[in-house]
């Protein structure tokens, strides 16, 4: 049905639009941003990894936002009662975040930028489980798409648009701004209605976390192969993760203004990674899924190499668009190939649960070794820092080898003969 004469699919553009603003504000460019020009260390600033971690381990507490009841607002039903119980404390989180001083006082800055990071995953939680409920089978897809843009929109405004506004409100007005954004949500939220919900006897939550992560978990370490799987799905983007946490305070090492990189590597980068995934899709179509994760995971790992060359070619803005342009469309690519690797490997009882739960437990590694970015960085120099993320993709590359020998993709399945 057309946006126009169904306003859920409205609510979850609105939506997403609110999932994704806290993202940039605490665990992405624009923190890190503000943080060295703060004058933190590099090995302060690669810590800013461990932030995201609520967005990796929100499985845990996703159950208590399913069974318990949202206090005080209960009778506007179960999601949007914790969508609005939520959504008012998560934009007084970023408004507190931006009126901190990381100059003076970097971990207050850091613990309410976690404070935002766990308020900003649980409402991703109830949003996600709100548009499920909200459509039939036959919109959903619809519906995600819905949700998709808007939290993209919501990383341009959030991201791009609070960086350029700090030169002239400052970072706690340009937080500010970005704090108003939650209006949004709020407001789709408030337009939204409950969908129906089966009367059922609400189970434990111990049973709950039973059914929704160990049962799944179990029958994943049933298949072949299980822990080189795991390894290699926490390991193939160790490389890139080392690199973009570090990617702010190597830009303005090279003298490359705020606005600069707002405008090239916030906004182009952006649509030079959709770039990417959409034209992913159309490799995985021509060359099946096992070559194109061969190739665009090799086109992932030597892209890292766009770093050195700007590390050496200095304060050169052509040069600064070819690397996010490289860097961000070879990531895209890599995805899409990633993705439909992954999605192949879960059991079809478990698919929607065990997907979910695998990206999130593979996010981990990545936040917790990619806190040792900044240290890297520091001992190692610029260019010998973002030779060693290339090498590191290479035992993902390796263990990706191995699984593919093992355990080949399925192929697609023959036409039938026209009769």
């Amino acid at each position: 049905m057309p946006l126009r004469r169904d306003r859920r699919f409205a609510v979850l553009l609105a939506l997403g639009f609110s999932a994704g603003v806290p993202l940039p504000l605490v665990a992405g460019q624009v923190l890190r941003q503000w943080f060295t020009e703060s004058g933190l260390s590099l090995t302060d600033i690669g810590l800013t990894a461990l932030i995201g971690l609520a967005y990796s381990l929100k499985f845990l507490w996703s159950p208590a936002l399913d069974t318990v009841a949202p206090p005080f607002l209960s009778r506007l039903g179960q999601r949007r009662g914790w969508l609005l119980l939520i959504q008012p404390f998560l934009l007084l989180a970023i408004l507190a975040t931006g009126f901190s001083n990381p100059a003076t006082g970097p971990f207050g800055t850091a613990a309410l930028a976690a404070l935002v990071a766990f308020l900003s995953a649980s409402q991703d939680i109830v949003v996600d489980a709100h548009r499920i409920e909200i459509l039939e089978e036959r919109d959903q897809g619809y519906g995600l798409a819905c949700y998709v843009w808007g939290y993209r929109l919501a990383l341009l405004a959030s991201g791009g648009g609070t960086l350029w506004l700090v030169g002239a409100l400052g970072w706690g007005g340009a937080y500010a701004f970005a704090a108003a954004l939650m209006l949004v949500g709020m407001a789709a939220a408030l337009a939204s209605r409950e969908a129906p919900r089966p009367a059922t006897a609400p189970l434990p939550w111990g049973e709950r976390l039973r059914l929704s992560v160990v049962r799944p978990f179990a029958n994943f370490m049933g298949r072949p192969h299980w822990l080189a799987i795991l390894l290699f799905v926490a390991l193939f983007k160790l490389g890139e993760a080392l690199a973009g946490i570090m990617t702010t305070p190597f830009y303005r090492s090279l003298g490359f203004s705020r606005d600069e990189v707002a405008a090239v590597g916030t906004v182009f980068g952006l649509f030079a990674t959709l770039g990417g995934a959409l034209a992913g899709g159309y490799v995985v179509a021509r060359l099946g899924t096992a070559r194109a994760l061969v190739v665009t995971g090799l086109g992932q790992m030597l892209s890292n190499l766009m770093y050195v060359a700007l590390a050496g070619a200095g304060h050169d803005l052509p040069m600064l668009w070819l690397q996010v342009g490289i860097e961000n469309f070879t990531d895209g690519l890599a995805d899409a190939a990633f993705v439909t690797y992954l999605s192949g490997l879960t059991t079809r009882a478990f698919t929607a649960t065990q997907y979910a739960l695998l990206s999130s437990l593979a996010a981990v590694p990545l936040r917790t070794l990619g806190a040792s970015s900044g240290a890297l960085a520091e001992a190692l120099g610029w260019t010998g820092f973002f030779l060693m993320t290339t090498a590191a993709a290479l035992p993902a590359m390796g263990i990706m080898l191995f699984l593919l020998w093992r355990l080949p993709p399925a192929p697609a399945a023959a036409p039938e003969p026209v009769a």
